[in-house]
């Protein structure tokens, strides 16, 4: 057994998948053998769930199924929600709010008790821990503003549906087909952190929704989820001392400061979904006639590609585009909740099928038995 420290796991193998692929020279992710460009720019978010946990891509028979099946759990429980309101009404925060009203949907679940490693149990709970998860970001949101929730409907998609319930009215066009976008983006990113964390969890044959209460608290971090949050606030910091966001960004250099958003520990170039979301910024800046917060985020790009040699990661665009769409700025990372529990269920599913027990060993550095000497309590 090799001794090497491999500090944070760094390039470790601990698993084999059939589910997404990244090149981090080549600034690829594939889903399934599917580049992110070409799903991205024609397949739905409940396309995608399907592809990750079936394996395919749906026919339209499928998929009229499958998004009935989801659309028939989007309502929660007035137990979860009850938990929900008061979590807002004490200013909660979102991602550890989004983590209790995860766990408690466990109590309502018709499969509780179930077997942990029977995949078509996993999968239906999947897709109702999936289905609801929208409908609970949205009314903790909306009662923290002092609004009621509002029901979810049933003939809108995922993406717009979770936008109408959020801001009580229909998304238009552009705005559904960008959020759509995103989720499409977020769904899955290999065994990443937070999908780790679930992956362990379930290895020990724990239930489905203890895996993904673990990703979401692992998500929560500015080292992982975080980051989309505090790239927004970077730019509103920018935006509120009414500096040009290039004389910033190298103050903020020149003080030590990190600006978010940028590196990452897969990509060496330019995360392929930046370049998406950052094309999708744009045309919502021009739908909007002000293309403020598209400009400062290039600007700040080139800068520190030209000077320091650093690419954008997604969370990069994705904070410009969710402002612009109205969405407030601490509900971004339970977005990305929302979006990476399809990946995270298809990983457990497909790590439960051929499960061994994750139990990783430390080297120990503490002293020897031989350094110390016991002393009884009565003589220390």
């Amino acid at each position: 057994m090799s001794d090497d420290l491999k500090k944070g796991l760094e390039g470790v193998l601990v698993a084999e998948s059939d589910l997404s692929y990244i090149d981090g020279d080549a600034g690829n992710l594939v889903y399934r053998g599917y580049t992110i460009e070409d799903l991205a720019n024609g397949a739905s978010y409940e396309e995608v769930l399907y592809l990750l946990w079936y394996g395919h891509l749906p026919d339209a028979e499928e998929l009229d199924e499958f998004k009935s099946e989801m659309v028939s759990e989007r309502t929660v429980d007035d137990g979860v929600l009850a938990t929900v309101r008061e979590l807002a009404e004490s200013d909660e925060n979102p991602m550890a709010a989004l983590r209790t009203a995860v766990s408690m949907l466990s109590a309502f679940d018709p499969a509780k008790g179930g077997d942990p490693t029977d995949e078509d149990v996993n999968l239906a709970v999947g897709r109702r821990i999936t289905a609801k998860i929208p409908t609970v970001i949205a009314a903790f949101t909306r009662i923290r503003n002092g609004e009621e929730p509002v029901e979810p409907r049933e003939d809108l998609d995922h993406a717009a549906n979770f936008l109408y319930m959020l801001n009580g009215e229909e998304p238009d066009e552009v705005s559904a087909d960008v959020f759509d976008q995103a989720l499409v983006l977020h769904a899955d990113h290999g065994i990443n952190a937070s999908t780790f964390s679930a992956m362990v969890t379930a290895s020990t044959l724990s239930d489905l929704h203890s895996a993904v209460t673990s990703a979401i608290g692992t998500l929560k971090g500015p080292l992982h989820g975080g980051a989309n949050q505090d790239v927004m606030e970077m730019l509103k910091e920018v935006d509120d001392a009414e500096m040009d966001p290039l004389e910033w960004v190298k103050t903020a250099l020149d003080e030590g400061r990190r600006v978010s958003g940028f590196g990452h520990r897969v990509y060496n170039v330019k995360d392929p979904r930046a370049k998406i979301l950052g094309e999708r910024s744009k045309e919502l800046g021009e739908a909007a006639g002000s293309l403020k917060w598209y400009e400062m985020s290039t600007t700040i790009e080139e800068y520190l590609q030209e000077e320091k040699g650093l690419a954008p990661n997604v969370d990069f665009y994705s904070a410009s585009t969710y402002y612009q769409m109205g969405i407030p700025i601490d509900i971004y990372t339970p977005i990305f909740a929302m979006s990476r529990v399809g990946g995270w269920v298809a990983h457990v599913v497909e790590y439960i099928d051929d499960n061994r027990l994750i139990r990783p060993r430390a080297r120990y550095t503490g002293p020897q038995p031989e350094d110390t000497e016991f002393v009884p309590l009565d003589e220390r």
